[in-house]
């Protein structure tokens, strides 16, 4: 076991009260995986994003972002023009959780059809059952 320093340092995703969990949550939420990939093409401004996410609202776009530059993985550039021009972009560290959270993506996506065979199936079991 670790001593407690290390794992303080590190941090304990399975302890309740590690703010670990906020980073997880923040990444591994619906939009944040999704916003970190389209970010991972390149520099968005935020209508761009929303349009290549389809059904995120204003309201959850601008929140999951708002979280994911709190934690230092997108950069906001608000550029000094009327109307407002504001870009988003990747960190390194959004850089680095982008490979990992796109990966995961195209894994279910892959994976769709043994997945939905697997849900005809326990539906047919349930129903029949």
């Amino acid at each position: 076991m670790l001593p407690l320093a290390e794992r303080l340092r590190q941090g304990d995703l399975l302890a309740a009260a590690c703010p670990s969990r906020d980073v997880l949550k923040h990444v591994t939420s619906r939009w944040g995986v999704l916003v970190l990939m389209v970010l991972g093409t390149g520099t968005h401004r935020f209508s761009a994003l929303r349009r290549k996410i389809g059904g995120v609202s204003e309201r959850m776009l601008a929140q999951t972002l708002q979280w994911l530059e709190a934690d230092g993985m997108v950069a906001r550039l608000a550029h000094d023009v009327v109307p407002p021009h504001v870009e988003y972009s990747l960190t390194p560290l959004g850089e680095a959780v982008a490979v990992h959270v796109t990966a995961l993506a195209e894994w279910i996506e892959r994976a769709m059809p043994a997945i939905e065979a697997h849900r005809r199936a326990k539906a047919t079991e349930t129903s029949a059952g």
